[in-house]
């Protein structure tokens, strides 16, 4: 396994499968989603269509990413339906399946367990403020609920991507206590795989009247992140929200050691289109960094699948550039910080 200095920075080749585009939320700074009953459902054979032509490539992980069906609504069960065939679909086509779906209940992960190699799921911020303002018209944005998430997932040995989204009227110390937050359910199950760090960035969809976040800022956020999260959580972040060259060379300096996945359409940013691998290279190369792709899972967690998991993963370790362990620069010199508004309900 490479030490914490190791020159390698990776990204997961993947596609977006989109479910639905409606969502019950309505967030001020969302471009993703359209209103209950303004936009059809994908059909399995359009996804099938979709999916044949990526066969064979280079494409592993297939991301299934919906809008939020309310957890009350007579669709809820259809929909939920929807996306475990999606990903029942890809597995049998191949891939490997990763599911953003919002909060989801406890038997719901429990079910699409059996048929994703990793799940995920944004913290964004979890100061109630948010909810007076960017989260005042979505329900699903309490942060106890999402918080429970990240329990819930590692209760079910479920590996775990999640995140904060920055710009969207939080404080610095709003950060570092979503951070430590994360960093306190890890250390109980071991279960996170990654935490993105994605810079608000205005589209053409958003009710939100604010500036983008400044990528001036996201190197010292990084390096304050990776003191405070464990090592072997990677620190994301997305390639097509920090455009200039130098910064983002500046954001891998600082302890951010992944790419995300990196495929035609980013949906939730669709103003800012993916860079090419080979623009990426030509950026990190020069630099000493290697680029690599990797599966939507890490190894340590393939023993936590269930057979024909197990059997899918290895597949595709077995033909594809074999990913190391990623670690960040974690210091051990820099005590934790400790959260001013504990979440004692969840029982962490």
């Amino acid at each position: 396994m490479p030490t914490s200095h190791s020159r390698i920075v990776s990204y997961s080749p993947a596609y977006t499968i989109v479910p639905t585009y409606e969502c019950f939320n309505r967030c001020a700074y969302c471009n993703f989603r359209t209103d209950p009953g303004k936009s059809s459902w994908m059909t399995i054979s359009e996804a099938e269509t979709l999916l044949k032509p990526l066969q064979g490539k280079d494409v592993c992980e297939i991301l299934i990413l919906s809008g939020e069906v309310h957890p009350h609504s007579l669709q809820r069960q259809a929909w939920f339906q929807r996306i475990y065939d999606l990903c029942e679909l890809a597995l049998a086509m191949g891939f490997l399946p990763h599911t953003n779906a919002g909060p989801l209940s406890f038997e719901e992960m429990q079910q699409l367990k059996k048929v994703n190699v990793s799940m995920g799921l944004m913290l964004e911020q979890l100061t109630p403020e948010l909810l007076k303002t960017v989260h005042k018209h979505a329900p699903s944005k309490l942060p106890e609920v999402r918080l429970q998430q990240l329990q819930w997932a590692g209760e079910l040995k479920i590996p775990f991507t999640t995140g904060l989204l920055l710009g969207i009227g939080e404080t610095e110390n709003d950060c570092w206590e979503t951070l430590e937050a994360i960093a306190q359910i890890h250390q109980r199950y071991h279960h996170i795989q990654e935490v993105i760090l994605q810079p608000h960035s205005p589209g053409n969809q958003q009710t939100f009247d604010a500036p983008p976040f400044d990528p001036h800022q996201l190197p010292r956020v990084i390096s304050q992140a990776r003191q405070i999260l464990p090592p072997d959580i990677t620190i994301q972040i997305p390639p097509n929200l920090v455009k200039d060259a130098k910064w983002l060379l500046a954001c891998i300096e600082a302890g951010a050691r992944d790419l995300g996945g990196i495929g035609p359409k980013d949906e939730v940013n669709p103003d800012y289109p993916h860079p090419h691998y080979q623009a990426l290279q030509e950026v990190l190369e020069p630099a000493g960094w290697e680029l690599v792709p990797r599966l939507p899972v890490y190894p340590q967690f393939d023993n936590w699948f269930s057979v024909e998991l197990q059997t899918a993963v290895r597949r595709w370790r077995r033909t594809s550039p074999p990913t190391p362990l990623l670690q960040g620069e974690a210091s051990t010199l820099v005590p934790r910080l400790s959260l001013r508004r504990p979440y004692r309900r969840l029982s962490l």
